[in-house]
């Protein structure tokens, strides 16, 4: 069977490699490269490519100290997808309805992207953590945009607010831009990194103004979702 290089062609990642063996070109796949697009089984007439369904990571339900859970877990290098974040969201639906749960608490990942929209449809409230630095403010200003867009009320905390005492006020100016509250800080310190070392809240594992700040913004934020 010849080996017409349709799919090299055809591939904008490069992800096609070609090698010679006995005077004819053999073609291969780098998986690494490779997108999963799918355009390379759409462009061989001789159905030499076969595509199968790609485990990218796995998604749980647990049980905490503190409720139910519904997570996922990415393999090494996967990206996270809008579609991800909306199965999670089934999963801790169906616990709300199982365990008589009337709100639920969602991380959502930095940026702007699919994932990122997928976290905020249906909120009621979003809180932003951002830190002082100039990219900070950058993405700040990206994601307070999206969340004006789906008219969500929204507050800014500010972590590790005393490395840059300037740009933390910079961002306090702006939040009122975008009918954001500027809710609180948070000062850096080592004994969050205790706390996660423990396997516990820096709020269980400590005591000191940083958690006092912590519970402050708490009670703010309690004010929106409760």
């Amino acid at each position: 069977m010849p080996c017409c290089g349709k799919c090299k062609k055809a591939c904008r990642f490069l992800a096609i490699i070609e090698k010679s063996f006995a005077n004819k070109s053999r073609f291969t796949i780098d998986s690494i490269a490779c997108e999963g697009c799918g355009v390379c089984y759409l462009v061989c007439d001789d159905k030499a490519i076969k595509v199968e369904d790609a485990v990218n990571g796995e998604w749980f339900v647990s049980e905490t100290r503190f409720g139910p859970m519904s997570h996922a877990k990415l393999g090494v290098a996967e990206e996270n997808s809008g579609k991800l974040v909306t199965l999670v969201r089934n999963k801790k639906a169906q616990l709300a309805e199982q365990y008589g749960k009337n709100e639920a608490i969602i991380d959502g990942s930095p940026g702007t992207g699919c994932p990122v929209i997928a976290s905020l449809t249906g909120a009621t409230y979003a809180l932003v953590i951002t830190e002082p630095t100039v990219s900070g403010i950058h993405d700040l200003v990206r994601i307070l945009e999206v969340i004006a867009h789906f008219q969500i009320p929204s507050g800014i905390v500010v972590n590790k607010y005393d490395l840059n005492m300037e740009i933390t006020e910079k961002i306090r100016l702006l939040s009122p831009n975008y009918n954001a509250e500027f809710i609180g800080v948070i000062p850096y310190d080592q004994k969050i990194t205790e706390a996660q070392m423990q396997g516990l809240s820096v709020v269980e594992y400590t005591k000191g103004p940083i958690v006092e700040n912590i519970n402050q913004i708490w009670q703010k934020v309690r004010n929106f979702i409760l």
